[in-house]
């Protein structure tokens, strides 16, 4: 299949293009042309920013847990009757793991053979421009980069910059944005707190919308996706579905709201129904539970809220530790702790009390990557010596880690023990996408069936 597409890349870090992607979806929408979002890496936040405001579906492209062929397959059905599929690159262009290319949004570009469109901050320059669009075209020499989008610059200066950069350059500028403080996506939106928590983000968009219709060149960029060649991305064999349609509780509300879309959809493809609940408001899981998916997010922000839902908490204290079958990631294993901290770590909170340690906050970011993790003992998700890819990104931390897998950072020495394992239990603070194995979804079915069928003995 032939999906139009586009990926949208930088030089660094807050160069715009979240601006600009959400900017150019919002437009879209508007036109009618049911746009498709994805995001470079392993980030949970601007997905649900693209799908909860904008109303674009939206899916993570990670080729470090994913692989090319997956990527390419999971590009290419996500895609399926979209007028466009918009990428949003990662960090800087050419910036992978530790100091390679590797897994970056050159890299997806080069594997996914997407036009890529560099989004440039024009503040307080001129002819350096063209030089920071030759520089990034021409480090590899497949770059793939095919137009230009500047960000933050005076509608007079404009038209001399585009001349100036095409000149210099061969690279097509299809627009700009001028400077909007009324418009602006301060980072603590994208990064602090989910996008359902900012009170006028929509009108914000809108207004952003209005502006690319009139200083970006959208039917360029459109006609610049179609030229995009078929990805030809072959089917990936998955596992057969468990029968039964056992119930997987997934925790859904503002305290627990990391979870990969594409993942989700697997585990459903495995055979399981899931059925969405809320520890924050409802008081017990639901009706038939079998298994008990905890993803991550933000418990330590709600502790007071999640400490106050007794019958919850003993319920899932019980549950797990009779044998529901259970996977709790980062935030959802901070749940699972007996305290947890607030952020000045002067109150702990009571928790599900599933394991005996306390959860604190450190202050800085700790163990912050990729990794991947090697199974030391037999387990809920796989069996001892399998391997599989995850993710940390936490700042607080347990005097009660697990030690059942060991975790190496790709591309370095450095490795540590982490997580618990058990034959009903996945904890700890590794995020993982059941894509990159999907033995993994299909072992957390088939334990739910298990748990379904010794429920109906009883």
């Amino acid at each position: 299949m032939s999906a139009p597409r586009l990926l949208l890349c930088a030089g660094a870090s807050g160069g715009g293009k979240t601006t600009v992607t959400c900017a150019i979806l919002q437009a879209l929408m508007g036109r009618g042309l049911n746009p498709v979002a994805f995001k470079c890496g392993p980030d949970y936040i601007d997905p649900m920013f693209h799908s909860e405001v904008i109303g674009a579906k939206s899916r993570n492209l990670d080729l470090f847990f994913l692989g090319e062929d997956k990527t390419r397959y999971l590009l290419e059905r996500n895609s399926a009757g979209a007028g466009l599929a918009l990428i949003e690159g990662v960090m800087g262009y050419y910036d992978g793991i530790a100091m390679s290319h590797q897994a970056s949004a050159y890299h997806l570009a080069r594997a996914t053979q997407t036009p890529a469109v560099l989004v440039l901050d024009g503040r307080g320059s001129a002819l350096t421009l063209a030089a920071a669009v030759r520089g990034v075209k021409d480090f590899r020499p497949d770059s793939g980069i095919a137009g230009v989008i500047l960000n933050r610059i005076s509608p007079m200066l404009y038209p001399r910059l585009k001349a100036c950069i095409e000149a210099e350059t061969g690279v097509t500028v299809y627009g700009f944005l001028p400077n909007r403080p009324d418009c602006a996506l301060e980072s603590r939106h994208l990064g602090l707190v989910t996008a359902a928590e900012v009170a006028d983000l929509k009108e914000k968009l809108n207004r952003l919308a209005a502006q690319a219709e009139e200083s970006v060149d959208l039917n360029g960029l459109l006609a610049l996706a179609a030229s995009a060649p078929p990805l030809n991305a072959p089917p990936i064999p998955l596992p057969p579905p468990v029968e039964g349609k056992p119930v997987i509780a997934v925790a859904r509300d503002k305290a627990f709201c990391f979870y990969y879309a594409d993942g989700l959809e697997l585990l459903k493809a495995m055979g399981v129904e899931l059925a969405e609940f809320s520890p924050l408001r409802d008081g017990a899981l639901p009706e038939g539970t079998c298994g008990l998916y905890l993803g991550g997010g933000y418990p330590e922000e709600y502790a007071g809220e999640l400490a106050a839902n007794h019958s919850l908490l003993r319920e899932i204290h019980h549950k797990i530790l009779h044998g529901l079958p259970t996977v709790a990631e980062c935030g959802g294993f901070l749940y699972l702790h007996r305290t947890l901290g607030d952020a000045d770590g002067r109150y702990h909170w009571h928790m599900a009390g599933a394991f005996s340690g306390e959860a604190h906050n450190t202050g800085r970011l700790g163990r912050f990557g990729y990794v991947t993790l090697t199974a030391r003992t037999d387990g809920l998700l796989c069996r001892a010596g399998e391997r599989f890819p995850a993710h940390e990104f936490h700042y607080w931390d347990s005097t009660t880690p697990g030690a059942d897998f060991q975790a190496e950072k790709p591309l370095s020495d450095r490795k540590w023990t982490c997580g618990w394992h058990t034959p009903t239990l996945y904890a700890g603070f590794p995020h993982f996408h059941f894509w990159a194995r999907p033995e993994l979804a299909r072992n957390f079915a088939a334990a739910a069936r298990r748990h379904q069928n010794q429920e109906a003995l009883l």
